[in-house]
């Protein structure tokens, strides 16, 4: 009999995979939350965007559960620092195989679990980044860029991270995407203002699968083709001739009737 770690693994249509991953939070009460589909997206950007060779859709199953015992309460330390090996031994139980437990309860580093997997180190650089940009009751969300200075320079500082500055290039690409509505404004503070705006989960699933995905995709695959044929032409242009075929018989000729005009200036 299948069983539920291979029923949501084997879906890799993304916003069933949520649906799925909805109901379970429904059934066993575990962490399910607009913060999880937010830190799934930005997963799904940054795989997309990197093409790192892993198994995008063990990542971003990973990204939707990986959190499923934590706890809303970062004043409870004990919780701070068991939850994600709680976590793993939870999804063990829904029959998920050793390396995706390990890369769930590698999240973040209170288990020291070495060495880390690949995977893992994705899951912790959106799950880091995706938690600053957001508001606490301490706190408001950073903005991108403060993010990433506090990402690099405080989280991670004596911490290696194989996907860092790769995570750090797709941030300031993902910046030059303006996303047009009302008001015009980057991909990623567009993400944040409808996860500030819509209350409802449900709500805000369908409004990132259905809504901003699509948008999204469309805009970054309509930057690369700019992208690309910026580069084309600068490839043309170097290849190009500095003269054009009647201006270079003008110069040589020119040249021929007065032979002692030095040639090798454009050499």
């Amino acid at each position: 009999m299948e069983n539920f770690a291979d029923y949501i693994l084997e879906e890799e249509d993304l916003g069933l995979k949520i649906e799925i991953a909805y109901y379970l939070s429904k059934k066993k009460k575990i962490l399910f939350d607009k913060s999880v589909i937010f830190k799934t997206e930005i997963a799904r950007l940054f795989l997309n965007y990197s093409k790192i060779e892993v198994d995008k859709n063990f990542v971003l199953t990973a990204c939707l559960l990986c959190n499923c015992k934590k706890v809303d309460n970062a004043r409870n330390i004990e919780s701070v620092h068991t939850y994600a090996k709680k976590g793993a031994e939870f999804l063990e139980t829904l029959g998920f195989g050793k390396k995706f437990c390990k890369t769930c309860e590698e999240i973040n580093r209170y288990s020291n679990s070495n060495p880390r997997e690949r995977e893992s180190d994705i899951l912790e650089l959106v799950d880091q980044f995706g938690g600053m940009l957001l508001d606490r009751p301490e706190r408001i969300g950073f903005k991108p860029d403060e993010a990433l200075v506090l990402l690099e320079h405080r989280n991670l500082k004596d911490e290696y991270n194989r996907y860092l500055h790769t995570f750090i290039e797709f941030v300031n690409f993902l910046e030059k995407i303006q996303m047009n509505d009302l008001v015009s404004m980057p991909a990623l503070r567009r993400l944040v203002k409808i996860h500030n705006e819509t209350e409802e989960l449900t709500k805000f699933i369908q409004k990132i699968i259905y809504e901003f995905e699509p948008k999204i995709d469309q805009l970054i695959a309509q930057q690369n083709n700019e992208i690309a044929e910026e580069m084309l032409s600068k490839v043309e242009g170097a290849n190009r001739p500095l003269f054009s075929e009647e201006t270079a018989r003008k110069i040589m000729a020119h040249i021929h009737d007065n032979p002692t005009i030095e040639t090798n200036r454009l050499e």
